[in-house]
Protein backbone atom coordinates (compact mmCIF):
# COMPACT_ATOMS: atom_id res chain seq x y z
CA UNK A 1 0.00 0.00 0.00
CA UNK A 2 1.27 3.51 -1.11
CA UNK A 3 2.55 6.15 1.84
CA UNK A 4 -0.13 8.35 0.42
CA UNK A 5 -3.30 5.87 1.40
CA UNK A 6 -1.09 5.22 4.61
CA UNK A 7 -1.16 8.12 6.15
CA UNK A 8 -5.01 8.94 5.03
CA UNK A 9 -6.18 5.93 6.45
CA UNK A 10 -3.92 6.30 9.95
CA UNK A 11 -5.85 9.29 10.42
CA UNK A 12 -9.18 7.72 11.01
CA UNK A 13 -12.47 8.26 9.23
CA UNK A 14 -13.21 11.33 7.91
CA UNK A 15 -14.71 14.02 10.38
CA UNK A 16 -17.96 15.01 10.70
CA UNK A 17 -19.87 18.93 10.36
CA UNK A 18 -18.32 20.02 13.26
CA UNK A 19 -14.49 19.40 12.78
CA UNK A 20 -12.47 22.96 12.69
CA UNK A 21 -12.00 23.94 9.22
CA UNK A 22 -8.00 23.28 9.41
CA UNK A 23 -8.78 19.55 9.95
CA UNK A 24 -11.24 19.23 7.23
CA UNK A 25 -8.33 21.13 4.73
CA UNK A 26 -5.72 18.65 6.24
CA UNK A 27 -7.45 15.15 5.12
CA UNK A 28 -8.56 17.02 2.16
CA UNK A 29 -4.87 17.81 1.18
CA UNK A 30 -4.07 13.64 2.40
CA UNK A 31 -6.47 12.78 0.02
CA UNK A 32 -5.77 14.96 -2.92
CA UNK A 33 -1.99 13.46 -2.65
CA UNK A 34 -3.54 10.07 -3.59
CA UNK A 35 -2.79 9.67 -6.98
CA UNK A 36 -5.47 7.58 -9.07
CA UNK A 37 -5.97 4.70 -9.53
CA UNK A 38 -6.12 3.03 -6.55
CA UNK A 39 -5.58 -0.68 -5.93
CA UNK A 40 -8.13 -3.02 -5.24
CA UNK A 41 -6.55 -3.31 -1.76
CA UNK A 42 -5.96 0.83 -0.81
CA UNK A 43 -9.81 0.84 -2.36
CA UNK A 44 -10.90 -1.93 0.90
CA UNK A 45 -8.62 0.64 3.43
CA UNK A 46 -10.13 3.41 2.09
CA UNK A 47 -13.43 2.67 2.11
CA UNK A 48 -13.03 1.81 5.63
CA UNK A 49 -12.66 5.65 6.26
CA UNK A 50 -16.15 7.46 5.51
CA UNK A 51 -17.09 9.50 8.19
CA UNK A 52 -20.82 10.09 9.72
CA UNK A 53 -21.43 12.55 7.44
CA UNK A 54 -20.19 14.06 4.05
CA UNK A 55 -17.96 16.21 5.33
CA UNK A 56 -18.42 19.42 3.11
CA UNK A 57 -18.35 16.78 0.03
CA UNK A 58 -14.91 15.20 1.31
CA UNK A 59 -16.96 11.79 1.06
CA UNK A 60 -17.72 12.39 -2.41
CA UNK A 61 -13.96 12.61 -3.56
CA UNK A 62 -13.40 9.74 -1.53
CA UNK A 63 -15.59 7.47 -2.88
CA UNK A 64 -14.95 9.11 -6.47
CA UNK A 65 -11.13 7.59 -5.37
CA UNK A 66 -12.29 4.05 -4.45
CA UNK A 67 -14.18 3.73 -8.04
CA UNK A 68 -10.91 4.13 -9.63
CA UNK A 69 -9.73 0.44 -8.48
CA UNK A 70 -10.04 -1.94 -11.01
CA UNK A 71 -12.02 -4.69 -10.51
CA UNK A 72 -14.64 -4.90 -7.87
CA UNK A 73 -14.54 -2.47 -5.71
CA UNK A 74 -15.30 -3.33 -1.61
CA UNK A 75 -18.02 -4.15 -0.41
CA UNK A 76 -18.53 -6.95 -2.22
CA UNK A 77 -21.35 -8.12 -0.44
CA UNK A 78 -24.46 -6.10 0.70
CA UNK A 79 -23.78 -3.73 3.65
CA UNK A 80 -25.77 -4.71 7.14
CA UNK A 81 -29.06 -2.58 7.68
CA UNK A 82 -26.80 -0.51 10.39
CA UNK A 83 -23.87 0.33 8.33
CA UNK A 84 -23.12 3.49 7.97
CA UNK A 85 -24.60 5.79 4.52
CA UNK A 86 -21.60 5.93 2.41
CA UNK A 87 -21.00 1.92 2.67
CA UNK A 88 -24.49 2.37 1.29
CA UNK A 89 -23.80 4.73 -1.19
CA UNK A 90 -20.85 2.52 -2.64
CA UNK A 91 -23.06 -0.66 -2.95
CA UNK A 92 -25.84 0.80 -4.66
CA UNK A 93 -23.33 2.63 -6.93
CA UNK A 94 -20.78 -0.57 -7.76
CA UNK A 95 -21.74 -3.56 -5.85
CA UNK A 96 -25.54 -3.58 -6.48
CA UNK A 97 -25.02 -6.09 -9.96
CA UNK A 98 -24.21 -9.08 -11.16
CA UNK A 99 -20.78 -10.29 -9.99
CA UNK A 100 -18.89 -12.92 -12.07
CA UNK A 101 -16.86 -15.90 -10.27
CA UNK A 102 -13.81 -13.93 -11.76
CA UNK A 103 -14.67 -11.02 -9.70
CA UNK A 104 -14.95 -12.92 -6.44
CA UNK A 105 -11.76 -14.64 -6.72
CA UNK A 106 -9.67 -11.27 -7.67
Amino acid sequence: MRSEVQTFVADGPLPDWDADEEEIDRRVKQLEAISAPVTPDEAQALAARFGPDDCYGVAWSLLHLIETSPGPVPPVTPPATDAGEWHHTLWNRWGNRALTDEDLTR
